[in-house]
């Protein structure tokens, strides 16, 4: 397979930083998923998975702390699923952009 050109590396780092999500809109975390009994024994969550579903969203502020878990609504899980799409796609994209500088520089190129 042939090497992309460094004028591809670097349009492929442009397109990159313009497809990049909002910053204001990425969560980092993950969202738990719960079905609850609730104990009555004629309740159709006897049978069946539960109540719910109930969703946390589980952050952690600084590197060795403990998770908080917070109640995510049934209205904003829609919200909250995006936004933390949103921080996997950034992630997954300064990966690229990364690696493509860093081939950049291998090359002794120029990063502009």
């Amino acid at each position: 397979m042939k090497k992309p050109s460094s004028a591809a590396l670097r349009k492929r780092r442009h397109q990159l930083l313009r497809a990049l999500p909002p910053i204001e809109q990425i969560v980092r975390g993950s969202l738990i998923e719960t079905y609850k009994r609730c104990g009555r024994p004629s309740c159709h969550c006897v049978d069946g998975p539960g109540h719910g579903p109930k969703r946390y969203l589980s952050t952690i502020a600084r590197t060795g702390e403990r998770p908080r878990l917070g109640y995510v609504p049934n209205g904003a899980y829609p919200q909250v699923a995006e936004f933390l799409a949103n921080y996997r796609n950034l992630q997954e994209m300064l990966n690229e952009i990364c690696a493509i500088n860093a081939e950049l520089l291998r090359r002794r190129e120029s990063l502009d």
